[in-house]
């Protein structure tokens, strides 16, 4: 999948080609996202067209309303391997700006129409675009043909009654319920991130991680240990992951730490993504390094019994 910061990449990329597009926000890719993704990847493959996700590095209401930006779901890095998976060719994830921000619907679809040239646009009922939100899917399907594509427009999802959405995940992450999170997400909850410099402590214990940063702004689940995946180059590891300050030592800010099994290769500032499985424990405070270290193979033995059956 090739990644596109900029319309004018995109443009470049294409090079006229026509192309099937799903636009949105997508944080977090959940089932509803996914459908409209999958429908865009389906018309592409049908009609032999390029596959094209048009989205946003950032959430619009950072630049429209920043004292209402929610907790993100998701990341950059977390939603190209999400999208790779869904069979999108091209994916168009740029800043969403002041600019974007005043330009008019009918610019917004001009521009649409000379980067992307697409033959088929699919978006949610809840999408908007252009100066005040005017553009919605209404807009749309009324004028997609002056604009060379059909409009389709996808419909909300739902389970055990309740509409799938990006909200409601997140107040599921937040409780901890991470295994209807995972159900409404349609794939296990991914954290993406670049690898930082840790207290390199756990090498020491035999059990060296992979550290994460996890912003203000992030959805996150509770403190704990947890059975996870890890994406790294194309491949798949199991690991164990703890989420928390590490209460047994001083002086340590809350962090992801993954310990990749069977893993190791030295990935500093490398980027990868943790998919969580299932939760093997509470975050705990030892009463020494003993302890803890004997609590860790528990962990893993646990993890990897869980994984092994997946």
């Amino acid at each position: 999948m090739l990644i596109c910061n900029k319309f004018s990449e995109a443009r470049q990329v294409l090079n006229g080609r026509a192309t099937a597009v799903a636009l949105g926000t997508f944080d977090g890719v959940h089932v509803g996202h996914q459908s409209i993704i999958k429908r865009a990847v389906s018309l592409a493959r049908a009609h032999k067209l390029t596959s094209v996700v048009y989205t946003f590095s950032n959430h619009p209401l950072a630049v429209v309303a920043p004292d209402r930006v929610p907790m993100q779901i998701g990341d950059n890095i977390s939603k190209a391997d999400i999208m790779a998976e869904l069979g999108v060719q091209v994916l168009v994830n740029i800043p969403f700006t002041e600019k974007l921000c005043r330009q008019s619907p009918e610019d917004f679809l001009l521009d649409l129409q000379q980067a992307l040239n697409p033959r088929y646009v699919v978006t949610g009922p809840n999408f908007s675009f252009g100066a005040k939100a005017k553009g919605n899917p209404r807009m749309l399907v009324r004028v997609g043909e002056d604009y060379g594509f059909q409009a389709e427009i996808g419909q909300a999802v739902q389970l055990d009654g309740k509409m799938v959405s990006s909200t409601r995940i997140r107040s599921l992450l937040e409780s901890g319920n991470l295994e209807k999170a995972n159900e409404y997400l349609g794939r296990f909850f991914s954290f993406g991130g670049r690898v930082i410099h840790g207290d390199h402590r756990g090498r020491k214990l035999g059990f060296p991680t992979a550290n994460l940063a996890i912003g203000d702004r992030r959805a996150m689940l509770p403190n704990g240990a947890y059975a996870v995946k890890v994406q790294l180059d194309g491949r798949l590891y199991n690991g164990i992951a703890n989420i928390g300050d590490n209460p047994t030592f001083e002086g340590c800010n809350r962090r992801l730490e993954v310990n990749i099994l069977d893993f190791s290769k030295d990935i500093y500032d490398c980027p990868l993504t943790v998919q969580f499985v299932a939760k093997l424990r509470e975050q705990k405070k030892f009463s020494g390094v003993d302890a803890l270290v004997k609590q860790l193979h528990a962990d893993e033995e646990k993890a990897r019994k869980l994984l092994a059956s997946l």
